[in-house]
């Protein structure tokens, strides 16, 4: 076999390739077996119908086809290893030449990762938000917790803001109930904006019994966006009562004895997370400066299909689960349906462009995913997805997705190391730290996690009391 390889610009490739027809011998002999096995022929037994019958009955024509079906992606396999090249996606191949007993004459067009000079990124320089914890943060979070700890009263007066009501809901369009748009026992409390737009004002004022009709455009569900003639009925009134902020709060709420340390420790929890904010912000301004000193030409191909499946994955999946659609979604973002295809094609050229730096940075580096490093990226990945890693992992393996979790790995890595040799300031003036901000945000994630559990074990055993 012989090849050579012709570049049509830097993303794109033809492989011009001939074959001596004696390579296709095994083809060919794969080619009498699978024809012999589907065929019948008087005279024959099934499967031992000789190569010249099968070629008078059915024509070398279909033999030679079947041959150069299954011969195909092995030569093109061994002309993209020659020349060393990284194909994306499937090639376009053009047989240009077939004579039996002589040759097999054959072109593909196809994309490949273009070759990236990686500069000297060492004197990269990023600013990011200084971390700074107000009093006014602390109370806040404090307030916060103070509010998972409310109690409610039923009351015999009429409904004000603040207080939690039990209501049954009827949403109407065009005079006909919707089948999902009734609902029994909702709790509901008045100001909290979590519901319909006008049913504040429409249940304030109201005692249990009461009842009011409203208009409402509909947040989800089949009529999500449509008017509906909404009718809410109070079935009970309550007032509801935070607990007073002392000791004894600190107390119920946390493992803390005092007030003050329940407060310390939200402060320094708000300061680890920030950190946390501060070490991503660095990523992220790092990476765009590195994108800035690195040509990268985008296959045109790749970037249709990553724009296509970007889109699906809004309009069928996030979106779908808001029940929304695109129309709708763009008119609450106040978008032109013009500036999403241009905010969508940016951040796909982005994506595309910033995985074939930190790929090629891992190539240059030498960097390598161990087993520890691939578990911990894979617990992470199991958390944010909502599955138990166990889960995850089955799903992972399943789906053929560990080469995807080792390539996120490696790219995280190869940034890791660029972020090392920036300079990163704060809005103050101050060199951040950035393996200092690391640590804070592995024990601001561990204390998060640990002060979760504690609130959720208060409240349930306050809820038992």
């Amino acid at each position: 076999m012989k090849s050579a390889v012709e570049t049509l610009n830097p993303t794109r490739v033809r492989l011009t390739v001939e074959v001596p027809f004696e390579e296709l011998k095994d083809s060919l002999d794969a080619a009498y077996k699978k024809i012999n096995q589907q065929v019948t022929v008087k005279g024959f037994r099934k499967g031992k119908v000789p190569a010249r019958v099968i070629d008078q009955r059915f024509g070398r024509g279909a033999v030679l086809e079947e041959a150069v079906n299954d011969a195909l992606p092995k030569f093109y396999t061994d002309a993209v290893n020659e020349a060393e090249l990284s194909p994306l996606g499937q090639p376009e191949v053009d047989i240009t030449e077939l004579k039996d007993g002589e040759t097999l004459n054959f072109t593909a067009e196809v994309d490949i990762r273009p070759a990236i000079e990686i500069p000297d990124y060492s004197g990269i320089e990023v600013e990011v938000d200084a971390v700074e914890v107000t009093d006014e943060d602390v109370e806040k979070s404090v307030e916060q917790l103070r509010e998972r700890f409310a109690s409610t009263t039923p009351v015999e007066r009429a409904a004000e803001d603040g207080d939690v009501i039990t209501i049954d809901l009827e949403a109407k369009v065009d005079g006909e109930v919707l089948e999902d748009g009734v609902a029994d026992g909702v709790s509901y409390t008045i100001g909290s904006g979590e519901l319909l737009d006008g049913i504040d004002d429409a249940v304030k004022g109201l005692e249990a019994g009461g009842e009011a009709t409203f208009t409402s455009e509909l947040k989800g569900g089949s009529a999500a966006g449509k008017e509906a003639e909404v009718t809410v009925k109070v079935t009970q009134v309550a007032k509801r009562e935070l607990p007073e902020l002392d000791d004894d709060f600190a107390q119920l709420a946390s493992e803390f004895d005092t007030l003050e340390e329940l407060k310390a420790d939200s402060r320094k929890r708000l300061e680890n997370m920030k950190q946390y904010d501060q070490a991503t912000q660095a990523q992220e301004r790092v990476l765009e400066k590195l994108l800035e000193l690195v040509e990268v030409p985008v296959p045109e191909k790749l970037l249709e299909d990553e724009i296509n499946t970007r889109k699906h994955n809004l309009e069928h999946h996030q979106l779908g689960q808001m029940g929304l659609d695109l129309a709708k979604y763009l008119e609450i973002q106040g978008k032109t349906e013009e500036e999403f295809e241009n905010e969508t094609r940016e951040a796909a050229v982005k994506g595309i462009k910033t995985q074939f730096v930190l790929d090629e940075l891992v190539k240059q580096e030498k960097l390598n995913v161990n087993q520890e490093e691939l578990t911990e990226h894979l617990m992470r990945r199991a958390a944010s997805s909502g599955m138990s890693p166990d889960q995850f992992a089955q799903a992972v393996v399943e789906q053929g997705q560990v080469p995807l979790l080792v390539g996120e790995v490696a790219r995280g890595k190869a940034l890791a190391v660029v972020v090392e040799k920036a300079t990163v300031k704060d809005t103050n003036g101050e060199t951040v730290d950035l393996e200092d901000d690391e640590d804070e945000a592995a024990e601001a994630e561990t204390s998060e996690a640990a002060a979760e559990e504690k609130t959720e074990e208060k409240t349930e055993e306050k809820t038992e009391g």
